[in-house]
């Protein structure tokens, strides 16, 4: 059982490290070209199943990890919603298995910020900040869902959001792992960094719209 927890390591800092290269190519690229659509479909797979073995890991026997799983579930939340919200830019699109996904995460959310109190008696400051996050995305996406119109016309936003939110997951692992920024700090710059950068494209869009109309 150790000898296939330390393969299942090496898989996924392996993969994790392609999605963080694959990550970067798709956003300097432009959106919409063939290597835009290449490099996000590597790193949309890569990410995915270092988050999943990442699960797997967690649940172990001697690598227990609560903490660990809940961020692999945080992480494929974002992949996989950002990567179908590429099907809302077509009409009455079916939204049964992004219900599922959102109150998953939802509920995930919750168990981050509740699960520390429950067993040390504290908040951990890094999951009920990451878990309050996913509160607010996953509430968002499931006011979303009952309003088919509006979803069609921010489908791109979705997509944009999520998958980001995805890559400033690989980047956080990333610099947390090698210890390149040291305590919490190595947690939040990239969230911080990766929220700007984000708000940012947002504007784009808005901008965009607007020239439109």
């Amino acid at each position: 059982m150790e000898t296939f927890a330390t393969y299942l390591i090496y898989i996924h800092a392996t993969f994790g490290s392609i999605a963080f290269i694959a990550g970067f190519i798709a956003i300097i690229t432009k959106k919409g070209s063939n290597n835009h659509k290449i490099s996000g479909i590597v790193f949309y797979y890569t990410m995915l199943f270092s988050a999943l073995s990442a699960l797997v890991i967690a649940v172990l026997p001697k690598h227990e990890n609560p903490f660990l799983f809940t961020i692999g579930v945080f992480s494929s939340y974002f992949i996989i919603s950002g990567y179908r919200a590429l099907r809302f830019k077509k009409p009455n699109s079916t939204v049964r298995i992004d219900k599922i996904i959102a109150f998953i995460m939802l509920i995930t959310g919750i168990c981050m910020i509740i699960y520390p109190i429950l067993t040390t008696g504290k908040l951990n400051t890094i999951l009920t900040i990451f878990g309050s996050v996913g509160i607010v995305f996953a509430i968002r996406d499931i006011t979303l869902f009952k309003n088919p119109k509006k979803l069609q016309k921010v489908w791109l936003k979705l997509h944009v959001g999520k998958m980001l939110g995805g890559y400033i997951s690989a980047v956080t692992a990333f610099i947390v792992v090698n210890q390149f920024i040291p305590g919490i700090a190595g947690w939040l710059v990239p969230s911080i960094f990766g929220t700007a950068y984000m708000n940012y494209w947002f504007w784009k869009l808005r901008k965009k719209k607007t020239k439109l109309t």
